[in-house]
């Protein structure tokens, strides 16, 4: 495997023939994107093969033996000579330490490799290449503590950790090669020795989409089997992997319907879906900025965003945003016309945490893989106070800060801004951990409160009216209102809605100004005065703009407000 080879290769496996070469390592995790289809060069034609089958001939095709060992098929050869020759060593093994491994060999790990490491040395000592590939190797030395590992599975992790720093295998042309999709799923103390060396397959760029989907959809068919130009069919994929792609254009093949743009929106939202097992919820936005009433000052910051992207400065983007504010003041109706806005994807993350051991972070780690391969793409967290967690979590052994850390590590990662952008939505900001609101994270707080003046709760009302169907010709709400009375976003939807269904009770369509008067009077939203006022202190607090703030805070102090915020968390929360 020559330097100048090494060139030609994707990133990750040209890294994997540098660090090999050097010496220095002969042991390899390879993760992410390991279950796609890779292209191979086979003399004049390009054929989709499995990862195990591109190592094998294109990675480790000039080695003179190349084994894999799985813990559901066993061990298997790259060909049938390698094979017999393994054989035939087994049974010199077999007649030495009086074993019948030549009849059956098993399947359980401990047992495989210790007669692998055997067959390894003795080609070793005679002057052969080979190369050793473990696959699913979360299942065989998985993550968890020693002491609750199965004596099998510690021997395992002993064996693989005592081959990282065997001389014989740093001296000798070997390499072994551990695949699994997740490092979390690896245990810790084989990822954690510097002769170990973990390497991403990241998902595959626009690039290796272009030449997949040429390489899928000949010339003559391209028209029939997409209404879609190749190059903006590649761009539109974002986030699919090669195996996805070929997927979606067989199921083209085979049903007669062309690829269009509303059909790959479709098959893209259930494929990623799918790939994240449900820790992923794509938002559909049918509706942008426009459609929000009210907080025009926070309209104009996101608007603002929305003309970068489109120009392409996503450079001077925010990295992410908090939306605080009281409930009922349209936080989550904010972020979706937000990605309506951008026409970017939109998605929710829902619970990745699992209860059992390393489960959540795999999670995680698949989650955060996807967000990057979908780039660009907004993210919604709902409560972010309390899906996210801190540093300081506990009793979980230490499952909740590893997972906030990671999630802070992968908001504050520059390369990703403009790309992966961050909507934290919560009504209580002063419990979000600081290190997530600084800046290069959720550095733009846009505080959204309840209406101001009677202009604006009949602007909002016009348009809720308008969003549940309200047939009816009174165009201001004011006036039938209780006096004194304040009512937010979410309670004026509620009243409406107990409106029309006085209308429907009388077998009338159209709400009258005295239907209105009547529910709005009667109305008692669910609310505690003190939580909300609780709540808008935070929101006044953590806003980053003084255009966002209510004029009657304006010209408060800091320190009055929270002062006032403690005593309310002290009334509402039982603490300070």
């Amino acid at each position: 495997m020559s330097r100048e080879y090494l060139t030609s290769l994707p990133v990750w496996a040209s890294e994997l023939g540098r660090r090999y070469l050097s010496r220095t390592i002969s042991q390899f995790v390879l993760y992410g994107n390991v279950r796609d289809s890779f292209a191979l060069q086979r003399a004049k034609e390009v054929t989709d093969v499995s990862l195990r089958e591109w190592l094998s001939e294109s990675l480790f095709g000039e080695r003179d033996h190349v084994l894999f060992y799985d813990r559901s098929a066993g061990l298997s050869f790259a060909n049938a000579a390698q094979g017999e020759d393994f054989r035939g060593a087994l049974s010199g093994y077999d007649a030495f330490h009086g074993t019948e491994h030549e009849r059956h060999l098993d399947r359980d790990p401990a047992t495989c490799l210790r007669v692998i490491e055997s067959y390894l040395k003795v080609r070793l000592n005679q002057g052969r290449s080979l190369a050793l590939i473990l696959d699913y190797a979360e299942s065989i030395a998985p993550a968890g503590e020693l002491s609750g590992l199965s004596a099998e599975d510690r021997d395992v992790v002993v064996t693989l950790h005592r081959w990282a720093h065997d001389p014989s295998f740093l001296r000798g042309d070997v390499t072994i090669v551990l695949i699994a999709e997740n490092l979390a799923e690896i245990h810790p103390t084989l990822l954690a020795s510097p002769q170990v060396a973990a390497l991403e397959i990241p998902p595959p760029d626009q690039g290796s989409r272009l030449a997949a989907l040429e390489r899928l959809m000949p010339t003559k068919e391209r028209k029939k089997l997409s209404s879609l130009g190749l190059d903006a069919l590649s761009e539109l994929t974002a986030g699919l992997k090669l195996g996805q792609l070929q997927h979606l254009v067989a199921e083209a093949q085979h049903d007669g319907n062309p690829i269009d743009m509303s059909s790959l929106a479709e098959r893209k939202k259930a494929l990623i879906e799918s790939e994240c097992h449900g820790l992923l919820e794509f938002i559909e936005s049918k509706n942008d900025l426009s459609a929000v009433a009210g907080h025009g000052a926070a309209k104009a910051r996101l608007k603002q965003a929305a003309d970068a992207i489109e120009r392409g400065r996503t450079d001077v983007l925010p990295m992410g945003y908090l939306f605080s504010g009281p409930v009922g003041t349209g936080k989550s109706y904010l972020a979706k016309c937000f990605a309506g806005e951008i026409g970017v994807p939109c998605v929710l993350l829902k619970n990745f945490r699992s209860q059992w051991q390393g489960q959540t972070e795999a999670n995680l780690e698949r989650i955060l893989t996807v967000l990057k391969a979908l780039s660009p793409v907004l993210v919604v967290i709902d409560e972010a106070d309390a899906y996210l967690g801190d540093r300081d979590s506990s009793g979980d052994s230490g499952v909740g800060s590893r997972v906030f850390s990671r999630i802070a590590a992968f908001m504050g990662d520059v390369e990703l801004r403009g790309k992966v952008i961050w909507a934290l939505l919560t009504c209580r900001p002063d419990l979000l951990p600081v290190d997530l609101k600084r800046q290069g994270r959720a550095e733009e707080h846009l505080s959204l409160f309840h209406p101001e003046t009677d202009e604006d709760l009949d602007e909002l009302y016009r348009a809720l009216a308008k969003k549940v169907g309200l047939q009816t010709s009174v165009k201001k709400l004011t006036p039938c209102l209780p006096d004194g009375r304040r009512f937010s976003g979410a309670d004026i939807e509620a009243g409406l809605v107990r409106v029309k269904f006085k209308a429907a009770t009388e077998d009338r369509e159209r709400v009258t100004k005295k239907d209105l008067t009547e529910i709005f009077a009667d109305f008692l939203p669910a609310t505690d005065p003190l939580a909300i006022e609780l709540q808008t202190l935070a929101a006044v607090l953590e806003c980053t703009s003084r255009a966002l703030v209510p004029e009657e805070y304006r010209e408060v102090s800091s320190s009055e407000l929270a002062s006032r915020l403690i005593e309310l968390k002290a009334l509402v929360d039982g603490s300070v």
